[in-house]
C-alpha cells in the first residue's frame, strides 16, 4: 500500500463517522446561510505568475514543518502580501489540518480559499462550501472518471471552482476540459513523494492553450518560478517554502520580486 493508497483509506473512514456525527442536512443549513463564492480561476489568471499561498502544519514526508502555527496570521500574511489566493490543508491524520482552520481563515481575508484535502465524496464538499472555502482539490490519481466529473459538477452546483490535480500525462485523458478550468500537475509523486521540479511544464503540454495552468509541490527557488512562467505556467501552489520563513508574508513579498526581476531582465 503506498502513502497515498494509505491516506485516502483513512479519509475514507473518517468520512463515514463525521456523517454521523454532523449529517449532511446541518451542512446544508449553514451553506444556506452563506455568502457568495469568491472565483479561483479569476484570481489565477493574472499577467503574472500568481502564487497560491499553502497554510499546513505537516506532512507525511516531512512531519511538523511549523510549530507556531497561528492560521489568521498566516492568512492575513499571505493577503497583505500578495498572494491571489490561499490554499488550506484540512487532512487531519497525515497532514494535522482541519476545517476550523479553514474557517479561521475565512473569518480574516477575502481571497478565494482553496480547500486542500482528498475529495472522495460528496459530502466533503458540503464541508468545504460550510466551513467558508471558495474551491477544492480534486486528484484525479484517487478518483475514476465517472467520480472526477460528478465531483466536479457537485462542487459547480455549490459555487466551488476545482483545482484538478494530475501527476501522470496519462490522467488527463480522463479529464473533461468543457469543465476543468484550472489544471494542476503536482511534481511531487504522491506514491513515493520523490520530486521532480522539470515535471509540471511537460504535462501541461497535452493540456488545453485554455486551461489555467498550476504547478505544485517543491518549489523554492526564484530561478526555478521564473523557468516555469517561461514555459506557460499561470500560477504556482507554495507551502512548505513559506511555512519553514520566520516571517512568510514577507518570504512572500521577496520571492515575488525576485521572479520580476529574473523575467525582467530575460
Amino acid at each position: 500500500m503506498t502513502i497515498l493508497d494509505r491516506i485516502v483509506d483513512d479519509t475514507r473512514a473518517l468520512i463515514a463517522k463525521r456523517k454521523q456525527a454532523v449529517p449532511a442536512r446541518v451542512l446544508e443549513q449553514r451553506i444556506a446561510s452563506a455568502g457568495a463564492t469568491r472565483s479561483l480561476e479569476a484570481a489565477l489568471r493574472r499577467d503574472h505568475l500568481a502564487i497560491l499561498a499553502e497554510i499546513k502544519k505537516a506532512s507525511p514526508s516531512k512531519g511538523v514543518i511549523r510549530e507556531d502555527f497561528d492560521v489568521p496570521d498566516l492568512a492575513r500574511q499571505y493577503e497583505a502580501s500578495g498572494a491571489a489566493a490561499v490554499s488550506v490543508l484540512t487532512e487531519p491524520l497525515h497532514f494535522q489540518g482541519s476545517l476550523d482552520n479553514l474557517a479561521l481563515a475565512r473569518q480574516v481575508v477575502d481571497l478565494p480559499l482553496l480547500r486542500k484535502d482528498f475529495i472522495v465524496d460528496p459530502y466533503q464538499l458540503l464541508e468545504a462550501r460550510a466551513f467558508g472555502a471558495d474551491a477544492v482539490l480534486l486528484i484525479a490519481a484517487v478518483l475514476s472518471r465517472d467520480e472526477l466529473f460528478d465531483l466536479h459538477q457537485a462542487a459547480h452546483e455549490l459555487g466551488l471552482d476545482c483545482l484538478v490535480e494530475v501527476y501522470e500525462r496519462s490522467e488527463i485523458d480522463r479529464l473533461d476540459f468543457d469543465q476543468v478550468k484550472i489544471l494542476g500537475v503536482n511534481n511531487r509523486d504522491l506514491r513515493t513523494f520523490e520530486v521532480d521540479i522539470n515535471h509540471s511544464p511537460r504535462v501541461f503540454e497535452d493540456a488545453p492553450a485554455d486551461v489555467v495552468r498550476v504547478s505544485e509541490s517543491g518549489l523554492r527557488a526564484a530561478d526555478d518560478l521564473a523557468h516555469l512562467r517561461r514555459h506557460g505556467v499561470d500560477a504556482v501552489l507554495i507551502g512548505e517554502t513559506f511555512m519553514r520563513a520566520a516571517e512568510p508574508g514577507k518570504t512572500l513579498r521577496a520571492l515575488q520580486a525576485d521572479v520580476s526581476s529574473i523575467l525582467n531582465r530575460s
